[in-house]
């Protein structure tokens, strides 16, 4: 597995060794639902197109991670919820996954790209859409604006499986941090699903708190 150098780094609050995966509540189901499917299930469906050319038939569907800093994980929480997934950088790298590029709006890299991604708007198969995923084109669109920066963005193009080994951590509120590992304890005795036996962190904890949690968890 690649090593992210400096990634971990302590004396670099500003930097994270993880990325994170939020559900967030969807139609008739809950934030909780969504990451008790996840959980359950041990994969992260792919189900929206992103990057440049997401509007096009060929452009593939892809998920959404961050590498924001943990003691931040709040910025994320108000928006989505307060349930999601942690993994190291380096198992999303070695999974093909990557943090994602940015190309202005009104800048000539922007319009290659969208040039590119219209030719091969039909062909699934042409390498720019290797490419397209992980390069958003952030700026003003009419009366919307698209400037996401901030969320320190990964992606990942298809459907993303794991163990449960694999994670982390998970993101749950503190005060079901108790009965959450009850329930995946009970899980694994009964032989009905698996255990994550990784630390739990609550999205709203200070740098203090998430640091302590993820003690054991450090590479």
């Amino acid at each position: 597995m690649v090593k992210l150098v400096g990634s971990a780094d302590e004396q670099w609050p500003d930097m994270s060794p993880y990325v994170v995966h939020f559900t967030k509540a969807e139609d008739k189901r809950t934030a909780y639902d969504n990451a008790l499917s996840i959980l359950s299930h041990r994969r992260i469906e792919a189900r929206n197109a992103f990057g440049t050319g997401k509007q096009h038939a060929a452009a593939p569907q892809s998920i959404c991670f961050s590498e924001i800093p943990l003691h931040n994980l709040k910025r994320l929480a108000d928006k989505r919820g307060s349930y999601g997934i942690g993994f190291l950088k380096e198992f999303l790298v070695a999974r093909d996954g990557g943090p994602i590029m940015y190309a202005q709006k009104d800048t000539s890299r922007a319009k290659s790209l969208r040039d590119m991604t219209a030719k091969a708007k039909n062909d699934k198969d042409d390498p720019i859409w290797l490419i397209a995923p992980f390069v958003d084109q952030p700026g003003q669109y009419g009366p919307k604006s698209y400037f996401y920066e901030w969320e320190r963005e990964w992606r990942h193009v298809g459907k993303f499986d794991f163990k449960e080994t694999d994670a982390a951590f998970l993101i749950i509120p503190e005060d079901l941090h108790s009965a959450a590992r009850g329930f995946f304890n009970g899980a694994e005795s009964e032989n009905l699903g698996p255990n994550y036996k990784c630390p739990f962190v609550d999205p709203y904890w200070d740098a203090a708190k998430v640091k302590a949690a993820l003690k054991e968890a450090l590479p």
